[in-house]
């Protein structure tokens, strides 16, 4: 199978982009139908940050970087890198060295279906990651793979060009032709939460603004008033 490198992707327009850099990826994951969410072991190495931008994908043999380097050229200001693996790997695949290229080159973050290494100081430059492990060892640098092919990263594919939200609660893909569908779903389940936020503070209980009691009653959960019911 060809490798290759494509240099330009389509992106989505920065007006979109703001607007959802002002969501959360569970209210996403959540107006798109459940769809687009990365494993939870792809966690983030330090806390309060979040991401927000295309995807620039990076197809890897497992424990060799080479295709990182090839990938830093092609990196445009705001671009989210997404890297996994050909076959399960813990290897170090970024580090100080590539962060540092990886910010001169504008990029948000970077989500890493791999290893990083040097994470005391990723933290100390307040570069975003989202990886599966931390761990020393080291990589080669000596055989192809793809940059902006279409890839699996943490259970979930991405393509060139789609959008990632990454914060403290995981990672999730928006698909390109889903972008407005999306965005619209997002603001709309919003605006439902703050109706629920409003109930909330009256005092009302959510077993009965979400009708859970027939539910419980469906389950045959019985109440009783105190333990002495219960012999």
């Amino acid at each position: 199978m060809q490798k290759y490198v494509v240099r330009n992707i389509d992106r989505p327009a920065q007006d979109i982009v703001a607007q959802y850099a002002e969501l959360d990826t569970s209210t996403i994951y959540e107006a798109q139908g459940k769809i687009g969410l990365m494993s939870s072991s792809l966690k983030p190495i330090q806390q309060n940050r979040k991401i927000c931008g295309p995807a620039v994908t990076v197809i890897c043999p497992a424990g060799d970087n080479l295709m990182i380097h090839a990938a830093i050229e092609v990196c445009k200001p705001g671009d989210v890198l997404v890297i996994t693996t050909l076959g399960d790997s813990e290897h170090g695949m970024i580090g100080e060295l590539i962060v540092r290229a990886l910010m001169k080159r504008g990029v948000q973050g970077v989500i890493m279906a791999a290893g990083i290494r040097d994470a005391t100081q990723l933290r100390e430059l307040g570069f975003p990651v989202w990886t599966k492990a931390i761990h020393s060892q080291g990589t080669t640098k000596n055989r192809g793979g793809w940059v902006n092919a279409p890839a699996v990263c943490g259970g979930a594919l991405v393509a060139p060009g789609d959008l990632i939200m990454a914060d403290d609660d995981g990672v999730v893909v928006v698909k390109r032709g889903d972008l407005l569908s999306s965005l619209e779903a997002s603001k709309l389940r919003l605006q439902k939460e703050e109706g629920t936020k409003e109930k909330i503070a009256r005092g009302e209980l959510s077993l009965d603004f979400y009708g859970l009691r027939a539910t419980l009653a469906n389950e045959n959960v019985v109440y009783y008033e105190d333990e002495s019911e219960l012999s």
